[in-house]
């Protein structure tokens, strides 16, 4: 099982973060079966102000870019992913039109 953390921003707009929660307090199933599909296993995400934190557990043979072909087949992902820039916003380094950008592990404790 792989293990991956990705940071974004937000859009620093009080009523965008609010509804941007509620998207992911509802998250359409035909999204929750593409993320499925690509091999992952589980997301969780966290906010604190106004970044977020993404944490991604996936299968050993998982990669992004499998991942970023197939929604890139899939209307219904391009239609979320669109509907989910208007309330996101890149974080300073991210490269232009980069959304969720991949963070480097410094430290574990086992």
């Amino acid at each position: 099982m792989k293990r991956y953390c990705l940071t974004l921003d937000f859009q620093d707009d009080h009523r965008k973060i609010a509804d941007y929660e509620t998207h992911h307090r509802n998250v359409w199933p035909g999204i929750k079966a593409s993320i499925k599909n690509s091999g992952i296993k589980n997301i969780e995400i966290f906010r604190h102000g106004t970044r977020l934190c993404m944490i991604i557990e996936a299968e050993d043979d998982f990669s992004f870019e499998r991942k970023k072909e197939m929604d890139e087949r899939n209307p219904l992902v391009r239609e979320w992913e669109e509907l989910m820039w208007n309330y996101q916003a890149p974080v300073p380094g991210a490269a232009p039109g980069e959304k969720w950008v991949l963070m480097n592990k410094i430290f574990e404790l086992k």
